[in-house]
């Protein structure tokens, strides 16, 4: 599609319909600042690429939202210590803007972020429904949220994106965000594709699909778009994020009936939305931030093929 008087406009409001959706309106980061400052990984790394694509990345938050409420301690945390049940939105904004911002901002502002972070961790603590006490700075729990999200941002992108990603590089996407993990706190953070594996096998005995659990699927799955004209695009993500779930995550969650058919009308529909939101954010943040780092100087066509919120 071509950007002229015609289409212009349609692209400035998906454009900004996007970063209602996704930017936390407590943060501001600006991506073109400092010149040449390549932040934590670089252009070169491989979480640049991934993280670039905003339907993949929204789709792979669904999955690891509903991943992360599978886990009685992780939930816990969130249903004593934050409003996901009225402001979702705001829930998902937040993490949009965590990992797009220590993946592509400036160095100083990734460790800004990641140290706010850090000091809301220190003051989300409790006793979960079973007596066992939760600390969102427990070096395990914050494994299992980091796992449960990269994990579902990298089958995204493999689906959506790049289903030939080398195995090399999905390793070095693993490598890469663990040590975002490991600045946050966590430890034995898997490193590798087969480690990510094997941890995933390792936790299924420790989760529980119970009744906070069933909560978070309604209030994912009812969530209200944010306009009417949005509601198909809405479904669809939301869908789309249950499909990208694990086999086994669909049978614990409730969510295996009709699977199927829900493969088969999200994914070719969620891959239109893709080809569309790249078009419409060509300004997205990987792009800026590839110019930050050369210097502010425009740089060559993206070959993340960015789509991140304006």
């Amino acid at each position: 599609m071509p950007g002229n008087v015609l289409t212009e406009p349609l692209r400035r409001r998906i454009a900004a319909a996007v970063t209602r959706l996704t930017h936390d309106s407590r943060t501001r980061i600006d991506y073109s600042q400092p010149p040449g400052d390549p932040g934590l990984f670089g252009p070169d790394a491989v979480c640049w690429r991934v993280h670039a694509d905003f339907a993949s990345m929204l789709t792979g938050g669904i999955t690891a939202l509903l991943m992360q409420a599978l886990h009685p301690l992780a939930m816990a945390g969130v249903w004593d210590h934050s409003r996901f049940r009225e402001d979702l939105a705001g829930r998902l904004a937040g993490t949009a803007t965590f990992v797009a911002g220590t993946t592509f901002a400036a160095r100083a502002d990734a460790l800004a972020l990641i140290d706010t972070v850090k000091r809301i961790h220190q003051r989300v603590v409790g006793v979960a429904p079973d007596g066992r006490p939760y600390a969102a700075d427990d070096p395990a729990l914050l494994c299992w949220v980091h796992v449960a999200e990269t994990s579902s941002f990298l089958a995204a992108y493999l689906r959506y994106v790049d289903p030939t990603l080398s195995p090399a590089d999905q390793d070095r996407y693993y490598a890469e965000t663990a040590t975002l993990a490991e600045r946050l706190g966590a430890t034995d953070v898997p490193r590798s594709v087969a480690a990510v594996r094997a941890y995933l096998d390792a936790m299924r005995p420790h989760l529980l699909a119970d009744a906070r659990a069933a909560e978070v699927v309604r209030v994912v799955m009812s969530a209200p778009p944010p306009s009417r004209l949005a509601w198909p695009v809405s479904r669809l993500i939301l869908n789309a994020g249950v499909d990208l779930l694990p086999a086994w995550g669909q049978t614990m969650l409730g969510l295996s009936r009709g699977a199927r058919l829900r493969a088969a009308v999200v994914r070719p529909g969620v891959r239109a939305i893709g080809r569309i939101m790249r078009w419409a954010l060509i300004q997205g943040i990987s792009r800026r931030a590839r110019a930050r780092v050369a210097g502010g100087a425009k740089p060559a066509d993206d070959p993340a093929r960015p789509a991140s919120p304006a």
